[in-house]
């Protein structure tokens, strides 16, 4: 009788004892449980990493542009899209004359730059507002890039991109949509001209501040062209 008994003794003592000193119960998780373990990927989630961003002397760039690119970055990254935990945001729903490019080191995250950066001379004056994906329109394009290889260029040391979203932005290579250094990306263009100097689509960005960028981002990083007429289109343009 009693070696009926013992075992399920055994099993009360066991379940007791993980109850008291409060062990892990180990389960069975779905792949997308463990994606959202590994990766933030909730809006709560994005948010404490917003909240955690190590931005020294920087701005932070707005909560929802941020929660934008960090769901497209996270499911790029899945994919294997892209290869490096820099996340490049450029976030034309602000003045032209701000710092609205951030690119973050998602490994710690930290900002390491926070950038002056042009839009196409037809998408808008001092702000953005028309977008295009067609060759010769001189207009800027929104959504999720991966960038490329570095070469030098009439601009000098510029970096290729490529769309990743049809129909939106993947005529960037065969546009010639780079991102170069540009004199007309600077404090004192905005002091003489009252706005930025504007590109001919492409994310210009200052000369002195160009090769530590472009070295940063290069090979297979995420770049996210955030503005709220594109908001939740780029996300799903991803997934289809």
């Amino acid at each position: 009788m009693i070696y009926k008994i013992f075992p399920a003794v055994l099993v009360l003592f066991f379940s007791f004892y993980i109850n008291e000193t409060n062990l892990p119960v180990l389960k069975s998780t779905h792949k997308s449980e463990v994606a959202s373990v590994i990766k933030p990927s909730s809006d709560s989630e994005i948010e404490m990493v917003y909240n955690s961003l190590h931005s020294d002397q920087f701005a932070l760039p707005n909560l929802r542009s941020f929660a934008e690119a960090m769901k497209g970055f996270n499911l790029l990254k899945e994919r294997g899209l892209i290869q490096k935990n820099i996340l490049t945001l450029v976030d034309f729903s602000l003045s032209s004359n701000t710092k609205r490019l951030w690119v973050i080191d998602l490994a710690t995250n930290t900002i390491l730059y926070n950038s002056l950066v042009a839009h196409g001379r037809n998408t808008g004056e001092e702000f953005a507002n028309s977008f295009s994906n067609a060759d010769h329109s001189f207009k800027s394009s929104l959504g999720f890039y991966v960038t490329g290889e570095i070469y030098n260029g009439k601009h000098g040391m510029s970096l290729k991109l490529d769309g990743l979203e049809k129909g939106i932005n993947d005529n960037a290579r065969e546009r010639g949509v780079v991102m170069h250094p540009a004199n007309y990306v600077s404090s004192s263009f905005i002091k003489n001209n009252k706005r930025l100097g504007r590109s001919q689509g492409c994310p210009a960005i200052p000369e002195e501040l160009s090769k530590g960028i472009i070295n940063t981002i290069k090979n297979k990083s995420c770049l996210f062209i955030y503005h709220p007429s594109g908001s939740l289109k780029s996300i799903s343009s991803l997934i289809s």
